[in-house]
């Protein structure tokens, strides 16, 4: 008995970091209707850095990352990539075409480089994942000058 009782420190440590892997293991479903879009710029624009895009979402609410509250989520950007080549079932990563907005932002102003960019918003759950299924817009293209 007295090994139980040895290290209870560690054995709780062991199963708190467990406990977010198991909930990562399961997808967070979307409700039926959830639908993200762009306010603006609109799809053609021609647009000056800095820009400014503004998202848009029905059927569910915006949470910050690390908030597991139902039917929320928080925006990502995708900027020049397509969803067939990100894994739909992981945390996205944050890279210059995946761009986080984690506190809950509905808007950003952004530098992109001079030329035509194919934008898509897609949301994540508490862990940045997508939702099943996930949530993304219709891709826009807006021309930087």
């Amino acid at each position: 008995m007295t090994c139980l009782f040895r290290r209870p420190a560690a054995a709780i440590l062991t199963a708190l970091l467990t406990l977010p892997t198991l909930a990562l293991a399961q997808p967070v479903p979307a409700p039926e209707g959830a639908e993200v879009y762009f306010i603006s710029p609109a799809d053609g624009a021609t647009v000056a850095n800095p820009v400014t895009i503004r998202f848009g979402l029905r059927g569910m609410g915006i949470a910050p990352a690390g908030a597991d509250w139902d039917n929320t989520g928080h925006h990502h950007l995708l900027v020049n990539i397509e969803p067939s080549e990100i894994a739909m079932d992981e945390s996205l990563p944050a890279t210059d075409q995946i761009r986080h907005f984690g506190g809950g932002q509905t808007e950003a102003t952004l530098e992109l480089s001079a030329g035509t960019h194919t934008l898509r918003l897609l949301l994540g759950d508490y862990s940045h994942t997508p939702h099943d299924p996930p949530v993304m817009s219709d891709p826009i293209t807006v021309t930087v000058e």
